[in-house]
């Protein structure tokens, strides 16, 4: 018989990893702050595409350099589209300013005739949109949390919707936090991960939560450290196979995809490791300990 692992016995130490990973998200949250992308701070984004040239983020930067300031401190990444022949390459040129329409246009022509490339795309985010963007994303994930923590308290029991809330929001703080520590863009595509990684997290611990429940109901009367000890150990390889599946995936996005990619795949590679150990760590420590009250 396979000899079952102890995983409340260590959730001291791993409870302690969390508080410390926490307490450098937030640190760092309240020091170096994110970095937004255009769609939460407001701004332009030009696109810039160039047929059989060979061109460098260092390039580009030298040109435009030459338009104003603004430009000489703009975010440059190289962006891909499906579809795109070998020889094209495309550049996103960030700037946090919006401009005029016979502005634009005059840039526009000085940025063509610079780079020897051309203006596929103008597109601008008013400070006032990037402020409704911003409210409506923290919205979202705020009404997630709410409805999740709802659908578990009917599914199961109260304590065990407010576990994976609680587990939800560790992955979160964590997740962000590492954006902030590493400068990864906030954008669109870092939401997405943010909610995918609810998402995920989630499927872990409403796995668990459901074996912890039918264990609870076999064994009455045992102890229930080792309940919850016996149905990690049941659905562990499940976990672990999933988690692994999905980090393969995005580890290798993070490290060759685009720089439009990256963010997503960032908050996916850390999210997943945080929400597999949470889903053990985080929430089923609070079930053990409320039940045993």
């Amino acid at each position: 018989m396979r000899k079952e692992i102890d995983f409340m016995g260590k959730s001291k130490i791993f409870i302690t990893i969390s508080l410390i990973l926490i307490a450098i998200s937030i640190v760092s949250i309240f020091t170096k702050g994110f970095n937004f992308g255009v769609e939460f701070t407001g701004g332009s984004e030009i696109i810039v595409r160039f047929e059989n040239k060979e061109v460098t983020e260092n390039d580009i930067r030298a040109a435009i350099s030459q338009i104003s300031e603004e430009f000489a401190n703009a975010r440059i990444v190289e962006v891909r589209s499906a579809g795109d022949p070998s020889n094209v390459q495309k550049y996103s040129i960030i700037v946090p300013k919006t401009y005029e329409p016979d502005e634009k246009q005059k840039i526009q022509e000085e940025m063509e005739k610079l780079l020897s490339g051309k203006v596929v795309s103008f597109n601008e985010i008013s400070g006032t949109a990037a402020e409704e963007i911003r409210r409506g994303t923290w919205t979202a994930i705020l009404v997630a949390l709410v409805v999740l923590l709802i659908y578990i308290t009917i599914r199961f029991r109260f304590i065990f919707g407010v576990a994976a809330v609680v587990a939800l929001i560790h992955d979160v703080l964590i997740t962000m936090g590492f954006f902030s520590l590493f400068g990864y863009e906030i954008n669109v595509a870092a939401v997405a991960a943010f909610l995918t990684l609810l998402g995920y997290s989630l499927n872990d611990t409403i796995v668990l939560s459901d074996r912890i429940r039918e264990n609870m109901r076999r064994y009455r009367g045992r102890n229930m450290v080792n309940i919850v000890n016996m149905s990690i150990n049941q659905v562990l390889a499940r976990t672990i196979n999933t988690s692994l599946t999905t980090f393969f995936v995005v580890f290798v996005l993070l490290l060759f995809a685009g720089n439009a990619v990256k963010p997503f795949a960032f908050g996916m590679t850390v999210g997943t490791i945080v929400g597999t150990y949470s889903s053990l760590y985080i929430a089923s420590p609070i079930i053990v300990k409320w039940t045993k009250q």
